[in-house]
């Protein structure tokens, strides 16, 4: 694409089609977009059009554009093409800084989260000169200038906070520290200045404190591996400005806003992490200013209001309490009786209060209100770091703060019974105290896992819990009943089971609430307990147990998903599967009407899927269906096939690439129960999944790679006879699969296939080309799961075809290469193979080629035989060498860059492994012992001496074993 106004012109066309809310406008201009990003220029154009386009609207969406072109395509992945040429990788690195500091902030932002993904691969070995470039602009005394710098220098820096430690990290923070700390510390001190000199004028000081708060949070990045020199030897520098900045109150700043946090709040929440990341990780250092700094924010948090601007600043200074009380240390700061009276007082019990803000929240924000309270999601929350300090306290004075705590529970639960209609929140922060006290150890799988003796766990599930969840009308207090079932959920591993089971029935009825926190906890306490496990490995809660609630329970989950605000619950949806996975053949009877519902159900959210947790376990609960009916009756696949091919095909047309390979998925699972020759119905289909251009998408090629199996498992004959003009299309999938290290096992899964299945005379004239493919990649890139995979291939193909075969298409590509073969990979590598099937398959084929090979007796090939044989019962007796080289690293197969759907797998359309050789050989051991004598007594005595001669004694022990076994003898 060249740089011209014509080109900008189409481009800014086609980007005001993008936000079409019509999806007939929209959906092409997305597509023309796509088809043209490979094309260079591309990232420049669009460059060019956000620095010169006269619309604003446009220069946005270009900017956006741009950051997700870079975030789908700046990695550059081994084995597939380099989607960005490097002409344009370098003008871009050369433009981007200067754009990104000249553009208005809405811009800005966008191009300083590209300059990071970029950073991401290229910081510092392929682009050295990023920092200097960026520090530079420090002197500018420009801070909208110096702001773009801390901004793209934060995105950049902050994955210093979960990045595993490791040589090549600690270099680039080194480096960075080198070039960065003492320009960040100057400007830190200049802009604190800047504040004080500036301090009436308004607009100055929100842009300063906002730089402050930037600073702040590049401190905390740049201290989080490790307390850096620099650092230390500027404690004093930071920590007493910090402190400063912690008690300042400058009136200007003060915002009316009671939601939305300002900049004051936001500065002072940051400085309380960086507090609290130095009490934590470099107490001794710290200790001098530790005590200033709890003064500081102990009465920060007593004069703090309760408005939701507070919340993070509050959440951030409880936590830095929390992370204090927990070290030794600092344990002697606590225990004073009044100190803690003080603490539960006036920080723990205020902030656990259900507040108005959180009513409206589990009113009108209930999906924003779930995911905090049941996810602990990132927006830390008052409660939950009420809930933290509370753990914190608890594991120095226990004792001391359960008494103070039952008198505070008791008093609450006391005003609650006096008038409940008023004084419901009473009882909902009582719940709350408990749940924090008694909660010590939790997992996600079982919630709970260790509890606090001192509190009653049971005794309190009956007297208080039970009664909101048994209480006549489910939209009654939806808050105390959404409590009530979240304290089943989190202590479902602490009560016991009889008090589970009652309480069953109870959520099955909470499905139908108004509320929808209520009916989503409903769905996920039922799920949660749907997955706990007995004594003996069996689900605790057994089908027969469920018999009495399976159509209620059914019934109320498919008319919980109707409710408002519910439609693609993911909750919901998961219960859903889990309750299908529990009841399995007690469903089968419901399974017609279910199977129309899930179906309309997928048709819906096919036209927009926006929850793929939700689309994930629908398509779980439609492979739970199909297997579970059809365990019983093989026949109703065609009943399922009926139903879903139609929303398949539109799926596939529209390709929803979203839910492709998910389809691929669920074809494959019906596919494979067929169990007469291959339906009509696929054979039409079949033509379009040799498609190169589905094979482009990484996440396809899994599920793709499956249903070629199920095709040729099924329909081998089919395709031979009606559709032989198609195998130079699998022929071509394989060669494409075969070449990328990532994705060369998929390849000999689909050849495996192949070999296994396709009459012999269909492919014949193709073999020595696939041969030749595989030398080619063997010689370009030899990796070990290349050789694993290889090594299997040749054995089923010396099964299938014969061991003569095979050393004969050998030895016509080139003399004596089945020689090298064997020396050189299948001996010393064969160790390497893993897996019960592919071991049994490489015994097998050795086997046939020692025994049935003329050639292995009568030419220069016989000093390998014996070598081939200490190999073979080498992989039958030895551990599996499972070393890898240390030059090469996979590529995890799910590791692709940027937006690329992945593929999921669905835990219920899973394969069965499959055997080809099956009960033919049900012991390769015994199997060699019979093949040897058989060769023995048709050549006596050559075996004997090779064996004598130059097998080692203790293969020789095993060998022994195996002819016993075999109750034969070589002659």
């Amino acid at each position: 694409m060249e740089l011209n106004d014509g080109n900008l012109q189409t481009l800014t066309e086609f980007m005001r089609k993008t936000l079409d809310p019509d999806p007939s406008v929209r959906r092409p201009a997305e597509k023309f977009l796509e088809s043209v990003e490979g094309n260079q220029n591309y990232p420049i154009l669009l460059l060019t059009l956000l620095e010169k386009s006269q619309d604003n609207v446009i220069r946005v969406c270009s900017a956006v554009t741009f950051k997700n072109y870079i975030k789908r395509n700046w990695r550059i992945i081994e084995d597939e093409p380099n989607k960005i040429s490097d002409p344009d990788r370098t003008t871009i690195k050369a433009n981007i800084v200067n754009l990104m500091l000249s553009s208005p902030e809405q811009i800005q932002k966008q191009l300083s989260d590209a300059i990071s993904i970029i950073g991401r691969e290229d910081f510092p070995m392929k682009w050295p000169d990023l920092l200097t470039e960026m520090v530079t602009r420090f002197q500018s005394g420009d801070f909208h200038i110096i702001n773009g710098v801390l901004r793209t220098a934060h995105s950049l820096f902050k994955r210093y906070r979960h990045e595993f430690k490791s040589n090549e990290l600690w270099l680039e923070i080194k480096l960075v520290l080198d070039t960065f700390a003492n320009p960040l510390t100057e400007l830190f001190k200049a802009t604190i200045a800047l504040c004080q000199t500036h301090a009436t004028d308004i607009n100055a000081l929100k842009i300063l404190f906002s730089s402050l708060t930037l600073i702040s949070k590049l401190f905390y990045s740049l201290n989080f591996q490790d307390l850096p020199e620099f650092f230390e030897d500027n404690m004093e520098t930071w920590m007493s400005n910090f402190h400063n900045l912690l008690t300042l109150d400058n009136k200007l700043l003060q915002t009316d806003d009671v939601e939305e946090a300002g900049l004051l709040e936001l500065l002072k929440s940051q400085i309380c992490d960086n507090a609290a990341l130095y009490a934590q990780k470099y107490d001794e250092e710290f200790q001098p200013y530790l005590p200033r700094f709890v003064t500081a924010i102990w009465n920060l948090l007593v004069s703090t209001g309760q408005e939701v601007k507070y919340d993070l600043l509050v959440s951030n200074a409880i936590q830095f309490l929390a992370s204090v009380c927990e070290r030794p240390h600092y344990k002697h700061l606590f225990e004073d009786q009044n100190t803690l009276t003080s603490i539960c007082e006036k920080v723990i019990v205020p902030n656990m209060e259900f507040r108005s803000a959180d009513e409206e929240a589990f009113e009108d924000n209930s999906e924003e209100y779930i995911r905090r309270d049941l996810e602990g999601s990132d927006i830390d929350t008052r409660r939950r770091a009420a809930c933290d300090l509370v753990r914190g306290l608890c594991k120095f004075f226990e004792g001391p703060v359960t008494a103070i705590f039952s008198g505070y529970v008791n008093s609450m639960l006391g005003e609650y019974a006096k008038n409940p209609g008023v004084n419901w929140k009473h009882k909902d922060a009582a719940i709350y105290l408990v749940t924090s006290l008694a909660s010590k150890a939790q997992t996600a799988k079982h919630g709970i896992t260790q509890a606090n003796e001192l509190v009653n766990l049971t005794e309190f599930f009956v007297n208080h819990i039970l009664t909101d969840l048994k209480s006549q009308n489910v939209n009654e207090f939806p808050v105390l009943k959404a409590d009530a079932i979240k304290y089943v959920m989190i202590f479902r591993s602490q009560l016991p089971k009889e008090q589970l089971l009652q309480a069953v029935p109870l959520l099955v009825a909470h499905l139908q609430a108004e509320s929808t926190v209520e009916h989503t906890y409903a769905a996920h306490a039922l799920e949660r307990l749907f997955t706990m496990r007995g004594p003996n490995n069996s689900t605790l809660i057994t089908p027969t147990e469920m018999a009495p609630f399976t159509e209620q329970l059914l019934n109320n989950l498919f008319k919980a998903l109707a409710l408002p605000g519910s439609s693609e619950n993911e909750y919901i949806m998961k219960a859903i599967m889990r309750s299908f996975s529990l009841l399995q053949e007690t469903i089968v009877p419901y399974i017609p009407t279910l199977i129309g519902q899930l179906t309309h159900k997928l048709l819906l959210v096919s036209k927009n899927p926006s929850k793929p947790h939700f689309n994930h376990y629908l398509f779980e609960s439609l492979c739970l269906s199909i297997r579970i009916t059809c365990k019983a009756d093989p026949t109703t696949v065609v009943s399922f096939e009926e139903a879903l091919f139609p929303v398949f095909t539109e799926i596939l047309q529209n390709d929803v690439q979203e839910f492709v390979p998910y389809v691929f998925q669920v074809m494959s699972l019906l596919l494979e129960i067929h169990t007469s020759s291959i339906p009509n119905s696929y054979m039409a289909l079949f033509p379009h999944l040799l498609q190169p251009v589905l094979w482009e998408r990484t996440g396809n090629i899994p599920p793709l790679v499956r249903l070629l199996q199920a095709y040729l498992e099924k329909g081998a004959a089919t395709i031979a006879s009606s559709a032989a003009d198609k195998i130079p299309g699998l022929l071509g999938v394989f060669q494409k699969l075969i070449a990328s290290k990532a994705n060369d096992h998929q390849g000999f899964y689909l050849m495996n296939s192949i070999i296994e299945h396709m009459p012999t005379e269909s492919i014949v004239q193709y073999r020595k080309q696939i041969f030749i493919l595989l030398f080619q990649r063997l010689q370009s890139s030899k990796t070990t799961k290349f050789i694993k995979s290889f090594m299997v291939f040749i054995n089923l193909y010396g099964i299938k075809y014969g061991a003569i075969a095979l050393q004969e298409i050998f030895d016509s590509i080139q003399p004596k290469m089945f020689g090298m073969v064997l020396e050189k990979i299948v001996i010393p590598e064969v160790q390497k193979v893993s897996g019960p099937v592919e071991k049994k398959i490489c015994a097998v084929g050795i086997t046939k080629i020692l025994t049935e090979c003329p050639a292995m007796m009568d030419t220069e090939y016989t000093k390998l035989w014996t070598p081939l044989l200490q190999a073979l019962i080498g992989l039958f007796e030895l551990p599996e060498d499972d070393s890898i080289p240390d030059d090469e690293h996979f590529i995890d197969i799910e590791d692709t860059a940027g937006y690329q759907t992945a593929f999921s797998q669905l835990a219920f359309a899973g394969k069965k492994e499959h055997d080809p050789i099956g009960d033919a050989v049900s012991n390769p051991k015994i199997l060699l012992a019979q093949s040897l004598h058989k060769l023995s007594t048709a050549c006596p005595g050559r075996v004997l001496s090779m064996l004598s001669t130059s097998l080692n004694a203790e293969a020789l022990q095993y060998l022994q074993g195996y002819l016993q076994a075999a109750s034969v003898q070589l002659v």
